[in-house]
């Protein structure tokens, strides 16, 4: 029989808990260790005009954390050479400016031929929504390790169209 429209489902070989990666300050941070939490990724830069989200991305941690929320910011100087330092300046400048307190990673690349594994599963599992189109795009994680949502630079991390879902993966009423 014909159809005009059939589910598509994303199939994923690996989930989020599958991969680790170098803390900002050469730890590893095992995905595994968060299994069962929503996770927000988001590429960020220190000398972007998205910036000021990094304020926002703290209240973020500080409001839903205890609650299973996990924030992890990826360094990226892929959008306009907005982040040239070293991890250790990186590290400086976020907690000087904001008072930054969540997992950051080692600077990475977020795309093209030497792309993260972690940002290279997101865009196999789902597509080019997954793939950041400039600094402080964010991808949400459910709580089964696959990509939940996708949201622009310009979204907030503090805007109800994220905390909606967050809370409705953390079973906020």
């Amino acid at each position: 029989m014909f159809s005009f429209s059939n589910k598509v489902l994303a199939k994923y070989e690996k989930v989020i808990y599958d991969f680790q990666i170098e803390s900002i300050t050469g730890e590893k941070i095992n995905f595994a260790n968060y299994k069962n939490n929503p996770i927000l990724l988001v590429n960020v830069a220190s000398q972007c005009g998205f910036t000021k989200q990094y304020e926002d991305l703290q209240k973020l941690w500080d409001k839903y954390k205890a609650k299973g929320l996990i924030v992890i910011g990826f360094p990226s100087n892929q959008f306009g050479g907005q982040e040239p330092g070293t991890n250790s300046e990186i590290k400086n400048f976020c907690e000087v400016n904001f008072n930054i307190n969540f997992p950051m990673t080692t600077k990475i690349n977020v795309k093209g031929e030497n792309i993260n594994p972690i940002y290279k599963w997101a865009l196999k599992n789902y597509g080019n929504k997954a793939a950041p189109k400039w600094n402080f795009y964010k991808i949400l994680i459910n709580k089964d390790g696959k990509v939940e949502q996708t949201y622009s630079s310009m979204t907030n991390p503090m805007s109800k169209k994220i905390t909606n879902q967050i809370e409705k993966l953390l079973n906020i009423e």
